[in-house]
């Protein structure tokens, strides 16, 4: 039987002979966009959804708590879960379209900034992914909030605004998968199941901006939220691109 080494190896090689394909792929057969079904792989008019200004989320009320870690801060999409953007994420979490993540990580990037110009975001940021299952991320082959929040910390940097990523929760295995759970079952399924890697953690004293690519209940970024205190960090908000609950009316 060949040492665990070899299967690691294996394993890599694997992975980068399938990224090779991807990209072979990719070049012969053009993927549509997932919104319209146009030239893709992300339309003009299609990704034309993610540029207005965040909005603040009218939460559930009340916002699921199972973590014991006290209300959500400042939460902000950029639009409602619905088509063109419902469909991106979804080809780019379960139909293998790893081209988009990045291409909505910028869009991510775009509201940090404007997030930034009226003062609701310090003048440094750190970016917390919120955590995924790593079963989950091995079988997409990669985790596609990782990748949005690292495509709109690039983006967030080159225009100025300092901004890192810090990968620092994870979700144990015995969670199950969200998709269908409604909040009550959300949070009960997450409780005590999502943990802190201080080896991955921000610096000291950072203020950290927890970033999703959905808000459904708000179960996952309570309980995130809560970990992240009970660190000792400092949590100013919460970004994601698309939100089920509607928005808080503008004053």
């Amino acid at each position: 039987m060949p040492p665990d080494g070899e299967f690691r190896n294996r394993g890599r090689a694997l992975a980068l002979l399938t990224a090779g394909v991807d990209a072979g792929l990719e070049l012969v057969l053009p993927r549509p966009c997932p919104g319209c079904g146009g030239p893709g792989p992300w339309c003009v008019g299609c990704a034309a959804t993610l540029l207005g200004r965040p909005r603040r989320v009218r939460l559930p009320d009340p916002a699921p708590d199972a973590g014991g870690g006290g209300q959500l801060p400042p939460v902000w999409a950029l639009t409602r879960y619905a088509d063109p953007v419902r469909s991106a994420i979804v080809a780019g979490k379960e139909q293998g379209r790893r081209d988009l993540p990045p291409l909505l990580g910028v869009a991510l990037g775009r509201g940090l900034l404007r997030l930034h110009r009226i003062a609701a975001l310090p003048e440094k940021i750190w970016l917390v992914p919120a955590p995924g299952r790593r079963a989950a991320a091995r079988r997409r082959g990669g985790d596609p909030v990782m990748t949005m929040a690292r495509a709109a910390a690039v983006l967030a940097a080159s225009s100025g605004l300092p901004t890192g990523v810090a990968p620092c929760l994870v979700t144990a295995g015995s969670a199950r998968d969200s998709v269908g759970l409604n909040a009550v079952a959300r949070a009960a399924n997450l409780a005590g199941r999502v943990r802190w890697r201080a080896a991955a953690g921000p610096p000291a004293a950072s203020t950290v901006l927890l970033v999703d690519d959905v808000l459904t209940t708000g179960a996952t970024a309570t309980i995130a939220c809560a970990v992240l205190r009970a660190a000792g960090v400092r949590v100013g908000g919460v970004l994601v691109l698309a939100s089920v609950p509607g928005w808080i009316a503008a004053r």
